[in-house]
């Protein structure tokens, strides 16, 4: 009789590699922009003091489909829990058969980072050495994570957070771990000053970045905006950007651009298109230095699947 496999957190955080996540989640986003993804818009259910989700996909390439249930409650933290925690249900295509449940709080921290990460290496510009992180929580920690990894030249980084007690904990953390000079600013403004990548991981439902603090060339990875009536930034940022999505449906009614669009302030043709395309050649990412690009994360669960397939491989349950 097969069983199913319970995967901890504990294992998780073992098993998976944020270099590992990173080359995953790509893979994944190549998958859905040459056509080999099969997944639904992402469903919300309000809650009290936030919401849950429910994630399906199926990857056929990778030979593995599955959910994540997943949750947002911006307030959990006074109750001495995650603002964000998820399960991943991972089923055999063929028969449907479930083949794990995975513990994902911390596979989502890592999968949403590599996303932010595989988006900053893609469209800002080469070499860039200075970041600004907007958001101190488990998300902005990850970010810093993600893209030194993937930025050899980063030698600065300013962070921002309405916590003002976080954002000295990331850098006590952080910066020896990095090796890397990291500034917490008193407010969002002066974090961004001179910054050549922005990345915004706050939970805010009006503007935070605003148009004249912004300049040319600076490219956003923008994180929190990941539901309904969620924004970080200026809609006249926008106006001056090249934007990309992860998900043009999912991403037009819950990223970055929902509030814009349905104002009238953005028009959907002044989307480019989405990161997948411009990772497989099919779209052109930044056109030159001095241009603004703007990535908008939803969050996929062909992300979350493609992660939990790494998982699965290293187990030997694929």
């Amino acid at each position: 009789m097969r069983q199913t496999v319970y995967i901890r957190e504990a294992q998780v955080k073992e098993l998976l590699l944020l270099s590992e996540a990173i080359e995953a989640v790509k893979a994944a986003f190549c998958d859905k922009a040459e056509g080999h993804a099969l997944m639904p818009p992402k469903l919300i259910v309000p809650l009290p003091n936030g919401d849950f989700r429910a994630m399906p996909a199926y990857l056929p390439r990778q030979k593995v489909a599955g959910v994540k249930v997943v949750n947002s409650h911006p307030n959990n933290r006074e109750k001495g829990l995650p603002t964000v925690m998820a399960i991943l249900v991972m089923l055999e295509p063929e028969t449907g058969f479930p083949l794990a449940i995975i513990e994902a709080t911390y596979l989502t921290a890592l999968r949403t980072a590599a996303a932010g990460a595989l988006a900053t290496r893609t469209l800002a510009r080469p070499n860039f050495r200075k970041l600004a992180i907007l958001g101190a929580g488990t998300q902005g920690r990850f970010q810093l994570l993600s893209h030194k990894l993937v930025s050899p030249n980063l030698g600065q980084v300013s962070i921002w957070s309405l916590d003002e007690d976080l954002a000295w904990q990331v850098k006590r953390d952080l910066e020896p771990q990095l090796g890397i000079a990291i500034e917490v600013c008193p407010n969002p403004q002066s974090a961004v000053q001179d910054a050549d990548v922005i990345v915004t991981t706050t939970p805010s439902r009006r503007p935070i970045v605003q148009n004249d603090w912004v300049s040319d060339g600076v490219h956003f990875t923008c994180i929190g905006a990941d539901a309904p009536g969620k924004q970080e930034l200026d809609p006249a940022i926008l106006q001056r950007a090249r934007i990309f999505l992860d998900d043009m449906a999912q991403g037009m009614e819950s990223g970055e651009v929902n509030i814009p669009l349905h104002q009238g302030l953005l028009k959907p043709e002044g989307i480019v298109g989405e990161l997948g395309e411009v990772l497989i050649g099919r779209k052109e990412g930044r056109t030159s230095d001095d241009e603004i690009t703007v990535f908008s994360s939803t969050g996929l669960a062909i992300q979350d699947i493609a992660c939990g397939a790494v998982i699965l491989r290293k187990l030997g349950v694929l």
